[in-house]
C-alpha cells in the first residue's frame, strides 16, 4: 500500500479552477510536494500548472485520486486501469450510502477486474504527515495538519478523523497517518490496520468504525499486533447503527459482540472520541507502568477525594506508601501535611514541597502510578511548577490533573509540550489510565 503515501507521481482527476471545489483543494495541498498532474478537459490552467484533458496525456503515475460526480468514477476507473495505475483514492460519493447497490458493485467488478486498491469511495483519503501526502479536502486554513509523530487513526468517518487531525494538531501530539477509507469496497479496516501493524512510522494505532467486513479476519490481525490499538464503534444505539447505513452502508450489529471480539483480539475499547485521543496520548508520553497502583498527590482535599472516588469506583488500587517514604516525609514537610493516599500537601504547599513530595514517590517501590493534582489558583504555586515536574519526567508515568481558567490552560499547555499529560476531569483520568495500563498487563 505504500503508493497511497509516498507515491512518486500523482494525478487528480476532477480539478476545477474554483477555489473551494474538492479537485482544487487536494490539487494545492499536493502540488508542490509531488509530481502532480491535473485532469480536467474543460481546463488549460489551473494556479499555473498545465492541466491534462485525460490521462493518455500523461506518463504513468503511481496513484491517482478521483474527485468527480458519481456518474462518472465507473469510466474513470477504467481509464485507470488501462493505463496501469494500481492505486486509487475516490473521494466521490454516491454509492450504496445511499443505497445505491448496484453502482457500489459495478466499482468492485470494475476495480477487480484491472487488479486496483482503491481507498474509498465516499471518503477523505489519506494525510502522512511524514511524507506530506494529503488528499484531503478541507483547507488547511480551517482544518491545522498536525506534526509528524507516531499515531497514526483508522476512520471509516472523515468528519470523525478530521475532528482528531484538528485536536491532535491543537495538542501537540505528533501523527504519523490518518487513513479515512468510508464504503471500503475493497480495501477494509482490516488492511489498513495490517498495513500499520508493519509502519515503521506508526507506534499506536486509533480507530473508528462503524462495521467490521470480516470479524474472524479482523479478531487474527488485531491479536498478532505488538502496537496498542484503540478502537471506538459508532452505532452503538439501535438508532445509531440504523444511521450508519445511510452513512457509508455499514451494518453495525450487536455493540455487546463487538466489545466482546475487541476485548478478545486485545483492542483497546474507548468509550468517546475524546477518550480514544486520551489513551493514544498517555502512550506516547509516559513510560511503560510496572503496576497499577496509584498515589495521589494533591494541593486540593476536595479534588484528592474526587480522584480516590474515581480510582474506587473503576477499580484501580491505591499504593501503599513505604514506612521510609512516609517517615521521609513527616520530617521535611509541615506538619498540616496529610502523609497518606491521597498526600495532601494543603493550601499552602510551594513549588518545592511538591518537588520533594514528587521525588519520594517517584523513588518509591511500592507506587506505579502518580496522580499529580495540581491546583494553580493557590499563591504559593507558580509556573516553575513545570521545572519541578519536569525533573522526574520518565522515570515513572506522572499524570497531572489540573482544573481552572485561563492561567490554568496556559500551564497546561506548556506541561503538553513537554509530553506530560494533562487532564481537568478526575473521571476522564482514571478511565484513561485504566485501560493503558491494563494494555501491559
Amino acid at each position: 500500500m505504500q503508493n497511497f503515501f509516498t507515491p512518486k507521481s500523482i494525478a487528480v482527476i476532477g480539478v476545477s479552477k474554483e477555489p473551494n471545489k474538492v479537485g482544487h483543494i487536494i490539487f494545492k495541498n499536493l502540488y508542490h510536494k509531488f509530481k502532480t498532474f491535473p485532469i480536467n478537459p474543460k481546463e488549460k490552467q489551473i494556479l499555473g500548472e498545465k492541466v491534462y484533458s485525460s490521462l493518455k496525456e500523461i506518463p504513468h503515475v503511481d496513484l491517482a485520486i478521483i474527485a468527480i460526480p458519481v456518474g462518472g468514477v465507473i469510466q474513470a476507473v477504467h481509464e485507470c486501469g488501462k493505463k496501469g495505475i494500481k492505486h486509487l483514492i475516490i473521494i466521490s460519493s454516491g454509492f450504496k450510502e445511499i443505497g445505491n447497490i448496484h453502482l457500489e458493485y459495478e466499482l468492485a467488478k470494475a476495480l477487480h477486474q484491472h487488479g486496483i486498491k482503491c481507498v474509498g469511495p465516499n471518503c477523505l483519503g489519506v494525510f502522512d504527515a511524514h511524507s506530506g501526502l494529503d488528499s484531503l479536502f478541507l483547507p488547511p486554513k480551517k482544518l491545522t495538519r498536525p506534526k509528524p509523530g507516531g499515531i497514526s487513526f483508522i476512520s471509516q468517518s472523515g468528519a470523525i478523523g478530521s475532528a482528531v487531525l484538528d485536536l491532535l494538531a491543537e495538542e501537540a501530539c505528533g501523527f504519523a497517518k490518518f487513513i479515512s477509507y468510508g464504503n471500503g469496497t475493497n480495501l477494509s479496516e482490516t488492511d489498513f490496520l495490517e498495513y500499520l501493524e508493519k509502519d515503521p512510522q506508526t507506534k499506536i494505532i486509533c480507530m473508528y468504525v462503524e462495521g467490521i467486513q470480516n470479524g474472524k479476519r479482523f479478531i487474527e490481525v488485531a491479536k498478532k499486533s505488538k502496537k496498542p490499538i484503540i478502537i471506538i464503534k459508532g452505532g452503538k444505539s439501535e438508532k445509531g447503527a440504523h444511521a450508519t447505513l445511510s452513512h457509508t452502508g455499514s451494518l453495525a450489529g450487536s455493540y455487546d459482540i463487538y466489545k466482546g471480539a475487541f476485548k478478545q483480539a486485545g483492542v483497546i475499547t474507548a468509550d468517546s472520541l475524546q477518550e480514544v485521543f486520551h489513551i493514544a496520548k498517555l502512550f506516547v508520553t509516559l513510560p511503560k507502568p510496572k503496576g497499577k497502583r496509584v498515589q495521589i498527590i494533591t494541593n486540593g482535599g476536595g479534588y484528592g477525594i474526587m480522584a480516590t472516588d474515581e480510582l474506587e469506583l473503576q477499580g484501580l488500587p491505591l499504593a501503599e506508601m513505604t514506612s521510609k517514604t512516609r517517615n521521609f516525609l513527616k520530617h521535611h514537610v509541615p506538619k498540616i501535611v496529610i502523609i497518606s493516599n491521597p498526600m495532601d500537601l494543603v493550601g499552602d504547599a510551594t513549588n518545592e514541597r511538591y518537588g520533594l513530595a514528587l521525588k519520594m514517590c517517584v523513588d518509591d517501590k511500592n507506587i506505579d502510578l502518580i496522580f499529580l493534582l495540581i491546583l494553580h489558583q493557590t499563591p504559593l504555586i507558580d509556573e516553575n511548577i513545570i521545572d519541578v515536574v519536569k525533573a522526574h519526567k520518565g522515570k515513572k508515568p506522572i499524570i497531572i490533573l489540573s482544573v481552572g481558567g485561563k492561567q490554568t490552560q496556559i500551564l497546561s499547555r506548556k506541561f503538553e509540550s513537554l509530553h506530560l499529560p494533562v487532564f481537568a476531569f478526575p473521571r476522564d483520568a482514571v478511565s484513561a489510565v485504566k485501560k493503558w495500563a491494563e494494555w501491559y498487563s
